[in-house]
């Protein structure tokens, strides 16, 4: 999961504080927090006894039909195709931070950097999301340390904050300027896909569920610690925000993509503390080039996922010596080439803005498919006469979890653009970052559904025994230090 922290949480905050207030923010994140925790379970229960590789895309062909697996696969690739330049995007506006020379050298740069990354292979890469993590862990930690500092007046000749901003300007923001409950639910409305996309990637364990180590085990252990970490991350992250700025702070709104525009950095700089800004926009600089770099590697393995199931060309199943698919890798390096669309432009973060807006889409589109997926999983067993006991992981709360969830994710995707009926703010492309997705997905499965010649799988049909690793465990690695194992509880 701390692989894929990134400007979601640390910059895209301060717009959403802004819209919804401290409190719509923070139920906001713990709205959607709650759901992707939601849909974690059942991907857990899922993935814990069918570890297969491709992880949900695969496990949609096995539960509903090919078809769907190939509009979910294509649907997933195309998300982590687009995160690539929006973090690359996100980072080089970062760097303006220090310097004000066009970023199309910074994206270079950096574009380059991600590539080197993956080309490597999944050690390399492995070995350097390990520490981006370790960075990423110990900035948030500080940054709420931080916060309950500035929050109880512990910077010197500043007065105690409190809950001041709950009470002026107050827990909620009328959005727009619609006046009372309406406007302040909307303003929650409006920031729920800004949280989703902040929540982005955290299903990416279960694309490498085929190689894991003792998946009946590891996976499980795993899927307990979400909640601690949702909690850690996001929940906490946003109430520290809501304490510590006031949502109607004219920084928020400067909405360029470096660090000033962070709520803790704006924080930091109403306290007088002139050194942080830099060490900060560092730290979030590594999170941005990290998230890239998952945002390819997830991409590339998606692609080649797809085409060993003949759901993509054949091209990407290519590998080199070292194991590399080589092909699926440069097309990803590719789609990174989009983050140059910001280097022409005075107002970088209206494309990073539009790239994100994509990602969330993406994601809720993945989640609600997962959560659908589980369904079928959980009824077909029960047409099986298979107890969940014969399942390594049994989730809570289900199927019920599983269903609050598929709604859950389907309303913010129908919901999202609501505040394009308003007048005066419709924008067509805002339209089509929220909605473009939405509707290709459906006509993907329709399609894929007529030209392979596929039914839905009769529950009856449903397969539990084929790639299952119930009894496949092998000894797990001793020796691990006491920092990795505490880093390992954390991210």
């Amino acid at each position: 999961m701390g692989g894929v922290i990134g400007t979601g949480l640390f910059l895209g905050t301060a717009q959403s504080l802004s819209m919804a207030g401290p409190l719509g923010l923070l139920l906001a994140f713990a709205l959607v927090g709650a759901l992707v925790w939601a849909m974690m379970i059942s991907l857990g229960e899922m993935i814990s006894h069918l570890p297969l590789a491709g992880g949900h895309v695969t496990l949609a062909s096995r539960l509903v039909d090919p078809a769907f697996g190939l509009a979910v696969g294509w649907t997933y690739a195309a998300n982590w195709l687009l995160v690539l330049p929006a973090e690359l995007a996100a980072a080089a506006t970062l760097i303006s931070f220090w310097s004000n020379a066009n970023p199309a050298g910074y994206i270079a740069a950096l574009w380059v950097t991600v590539t080197l990354i993956n080309v490597g292979g999944t050690r390399v890469f492995g070995e350097l999301e390990y520490w981006f993590a370790a960075i990423k862990i110990i900035t948030i930690i500080g940054l709420l340390i931080l916060s309950i500092v500035i929050t109880s007046g512990g910077v010197p000749n500043t007065d105690p904050i409190g809950f001041s901003y709950w009470r002026h300007p107050g827990p909620f923001v009328q959005f727009l300027g619609i006046k009372g409950a309406v406007g302040r639910f909307a303003g929650f409305i409006a920031v729920l896909p800004k949280a989703a996309f902040a929540y982005v990637g955290v299903e990416i364990p279960s694309i490498a569920a085929g190689e894991a180590r003792n998946p009946s085990r590891s996976i499980p252990r795993a899927i307990r610690r979400i909640s601690f970490r949702i909690g850690l991350f996001y929940i906490a992250g946003t109430f520290a925000i809501g304490l510590i700025v006031a949502s109607n702070d004219p920084a928020l709104a400067r909405n360029d993509g470096t660090a000033l525009s962070s709520p803790f950095v704006v924080a930091i700089d109403r306290v007088g503390i002139n050194a942080l800004p830099s060490i900060v926009n560092a730290a979030f600089l590594t999170s941005a080039t990290s998230a890239a770099s998952s945002g390819l590697y997830t991409a590339s393995r998606c692609l080649y996922g797809l085409a060993l199931n003949d759901n993509a060309p054949p091209v990407f199943a290519r590998l080199n010596r070292y194991g590399l698919p080589y092909v699926a890798v440069l097309t990803g390096v590719v789609f990174g080439s989009l983050a140059f669309m910001s280097a022409g432009s005075h107002d970088a973060a209206v494309v990073f803005n539009w790239l994100s807006a994509f990602c969330s889409v993406g994601g809720l589109l993945s989640w609600a498919s997962i959560c659908f997926c589980y369904i079928r999983f959980y009824h077909a067993a029960k047409a099986q006469d298979i107890t969940r006991d014969f399942f390594p992981y049994r989730a809570p709360f289900q199927p019920y979890a599983a269903y609050v969830a598929l709604v859950g994710f389907s309303t913010i995707l129908l919901v999202q653009g609501f505040y394009l009926l308003i007048p005066g703010q419709w924008s067509a492309s805002d339209f089509i970052t929220r909605y473009l997705m939405v509707v290709l997905f459906p006509l993907a499965y329709l399609a894929a559904r007529s030209w392979q010649k596929c039914k839905t799988l009769d529950l009856l049909e449903v397969d539990f025994f084929s790639g299952s690793r119930d009894n496949d465990e092998t000894p797990e690695p001793v020796g691990k230090s006491r920092w990795r194992r505490a880093l390992a509880a954390f991210a």
